[in-house]
């Protein structure tokens, strides 16, 4: 019998993408995981340093920008995941306009969020500021307000537009998700007599929660290192109050120029998100399994 010859062609296929993922994802990292253990600056003088960059990191009240940095993502991927799954619900009924409402809720997510973030900081001034001015003509405010000069009032003013920002995604990708349950289903409950709320959270919430999982996973990595919304807003002001694990690594290695410094804490933001995303799939894996069982 012949012996089949290896075939090297889907290997050559797939090359191009292996290599470029090493290029651009693989390397650069190990040479971020290098550079943390280096003084590296600006100068020419670079030299070994050990675990002097993330004792130091830890030393430079570490901690509390980790909190924080939970604190933003926890918020603010709860409000998505809660605002989106009603905005799928709406978009989903059989009401007319709904063609034309699911094209509304699509500028947040279009927009770049560069500019939203700039318009947004627009509508928080105090002097000229929409916010605050219709909060006075309604009584609420009895003076200009200044949002983002505080350290309360321009965290949660943060997380207003990173809010803003993702609740479109997560609609329309828990309406795809809704979209595909099927019909059947809705028609046999509905016909024995189930109501609108308990085919939802007995049919709908079931066949949606890998979705709604799944989401919730990308929303929570994407909110952890979002730069943008924050840099614009506040970069990381008032008093470190917006100050999180990205900004804080944004500063140290492009800001102070302490590229040893920026790059232990960017390993540390990795090996962070890397944590998270296990435990949260061993997490989903049990309440599968346990579901499967019962």
């Amino acid at each position: 019998m012949k012996q089949r010859s290896f075939d090297y062609f889907p290997y050559l296929l797939l090359a191009p993408a292996v290599l470029l993922s090493v290029l651009i994802v693989a390397w650069p990292f190990v040479e971020t995981f290098r550079l943390s253990f280096t003084n590296a600056t600006m100068g020419p003088n670079v030299r070994f340093v050990g675990l002097l960059n993330y004792k130091k990191m830890f030393d430079d009240g570490f901690l509390q920008v980790i909190a924080r940095t939970f604190v933003w993502m926890a918020v603010s991927v709860s409000l998505k995941m809660l605002l989106g799954l009603l905005g799928a619900v709406l978009l989903n009924a059989a009401v007319p306009g709904r063609t034309l409402a699911r094209l509304l809720v699509m500028p947040p997510w279009i927009v770049p969020i560069a500019i939203s973030a700039f318009i947004w900081s627009w509508l928080y001034n105090g002097q000229y500021g929409m916010i605050s001015g219709v909060a006075q003509n309604l009584g609420i405010l009895a003076g200009p307000f200044e949002f983002l000069a505080f350290r309360n009032s321009a965290f949660m003013a943060a997380i207003v537009v990173d809010v803003w920002v993702g609740i479109p995604l997560v609609s329309l990708y828990l309406l795809a998700a809704m979209q595909s349950v099927p019909s059947d289903l809705h028609e046999a409950a509905w016909t024995d007599g189930a109501g609108r709320f308990y085919r939802f959270r007995r049919i709908t919430l079931p066949l949606i929660a890998p979705s709604i999982a799944t989401i919730s996973l990308l929303s929570a990595i994407w909110t952890f290192n979002s730069f943008e919304i924050i840099w614009i807003l506040t970069e990381g002001g008032p008093r470190d109050a917006t100050t999180t694990m990205i900004i804080d690594t944004y500063k140290s290695a492009i800001s102070r120029f302490k590229f040893g410094e920026g790059s232990a804490r960017a390993v540390m933001i990795v090996l962070f998100l890397a944590i998270f995303s296990l435990a949260y799939f061993l997490l989903l894996r049990r309440i599968t399994a346990s579901k499967e069982n019962s």
